[in-house]
């Protein structure tokens, strides 16, 4: 049973049980004693942050802990979490820690662990360096602890390994992009490649002040790139969440093309060029129907995975397939990298709207999408609400209404006391209603 480590490594409000500098320092201690014994010899760890206020704080306290275990390290400042994946292989480092609270707001931070390959850590070191977090090891004598040093050059480093992702010789020239930083860690990168590429570009949200970080701006609110776009007559809007492993993407229409709409786009472009692995993607279960009728149509295989990242991944190493995401817009593009990228996604979808020659509104508009709505019921605590026979009978219930034209999902937040109720039809009146009742009825049984 998990104690600290959810879906995405650990994760809370700052100064609150367990994001503390003191677990901080704890848990700094159980990983380097867990690693250094996996390898048998003086591990390197790579450290990496966005751009939160208590990035310094937590930093500090997972070095010390790290150092006083034995373990070097390595620290390259802000960076996205999907350059610490990079870097960490780059670098030979032996794991990488990118600390990040992602989407969420700049009170909250997390702690996630990378392998040498790139790759979230096992479960069952994940679990053994829990183990060790409650009972401390001993540390090693005075001469045995490690060090730490800066890496200067990290984010130049990833942003060459992002244009080594498109095709060789290929510019961006002609092309006005919006992009919104989400005043994150890809406040300097993601307006520096675009202009390097030739793009002309206008950056948003790109001034992090530790305590801006994804305030109304970013991923999760892109109506002002929206609007920008729009006043500006751009090409296309990129807007990136707080660690940058996001992306929600709008055409130049300001229509926003969520993570359905870019998993259909680069699946289509990458079975016309074959190179498409696995016969098909993987998404997971809230990914509209609409993306799996319009993939099964050119011979393609949907595979659906639980909500989360690590879910998604673990399928697409499964079934072979190098394409995969979440409609909230995190993509996994395992040609090019091991966890989810905005940048990358982003720079894929710039490739393919050159070579194709078209507009992304054009691109997008071959699928249609089933009406779709995502209900939240706050909870006091987080808990398996689907373990209660009266919430499923509602679900069943509610699922007897749609008669086979559309579906239901409900489940917890990974992340947040949070209920999600997803419903989605091909009747949008029918939708909304069943919806409606559903959460009524659930938040009623709950409280």
């Amino acid at each position: 049973m998990r104690q600290y480590f959810g879906t995405d490594g650990v994760r809370g409000t700052v100064n609150r049980h367990p994001m503390t500098a003191e677990f901080a320092l704890a848990l700094g201690r159980a990983a380097g004693h867990v690693l250094t014994r996996h390898l048998g010899h003086r591990p390197h760890i790579l450290i990496g942050k966005d751009t939160r206020l208590s990035g310094y704080m937590i930093e500090s306290a997972l070095c010390s802990g790290l150092t006083a275990q034995g373990m070097n390290v390595l620290l390259v400042g802000p960076v996205p979490t999907p350059a610490v994946a990079y870097l960490t292989r780059s670098l030979r480092a032996d794991a990488g820690v990118m600390l990040s609270a992602s989407h969420n707001p700049a009170g909250d931070n997390g702690i996630k662990f990378f392998g040498a390959d790139g790759f979230k850590l096992p479960d069952h070191v994940e679990l053994e360096i829990e183990v060790n977090i409650d009972d401390l090891p001993a540390l090693p004598d005075a001469l045995d602890i490690g060090k730490a040093k800066r890496v200067d050059d990290a984010r130049g480093r990833y942003i060459e390994f992002l244009k080594a992702s498109m095709p060789r010789g290929l510019r961006l020239d002609g092309l006005k992009v919006v992009v919104d930083c989400a005043n994150g860690a890809a406040y300097d990168v993601a307006p520096t490649i675009l202009r390097e590429l030739g793009c002309e570009v206008i950056a948003m949200h790109h001034q992090p002040d530790g305590y801006n970080i994804n305030h109304e701006c970013g991923s999760t609110h892109p109506e002002s790139m929206m609007e920008r776009v729009l006043a500006s007559g751009a090409d296309i809007g990129l807007a990136l969440d707080g660690d940058a492993d996001r992306l929600i993407a709008c055409d130049g229409n300001g229509c926003i093309i969520d993570g359905d709409r870019v998993i259909a786009i680069l699946a289509e472009h990458a079975h016309r060029h074959g190179q498409l692995s696995g016969g098909g993607v993987v998404t997971t279960i809230m990914s509209n129907m609409g993306l799996e009728r319009y993939l099964a149509d050119m011979g393609l295989t949907m595979h659906r995975a639980a909500v989360g990242d690590r879910y998604v991944l673990k399928m697409m190493r499964d079934t072979g397939c190098n394409i995969g995401g979440e409609q909230s817009g995190h993509m996994i593009l395992l040609d090019f990298n091991t966890t989810g990228d905005g940048l990358m996604t982003a720079l894929q979808l710039l490739t393919a709207m050159l070579e194709q020659d078209k507009p992304l509104a054009d691109m997008a508009a071959d699928m249609a999408l089933f009406p779709q709505k995502l209900w939240n019921i706050r909870l006091s605590e987080r808990k398996d609400v689907m373990a209660d026979s009266k919430v499923q009978a509602m679900v069943s219930d509610a699922e007897e209404r749609l008669n086979g034209c559309g579906r239901i999902n409900v489940r917890m937040s990974g992340t947040e006391p949070l209920l999600r109720i997803m419903v989605e039809a091909e009747d949008e009146s029918l939708m909304l209603d069943v919806g409606e009742h559903l959460k009524r009825k659930i938040r009623t049984a709950m409280t």
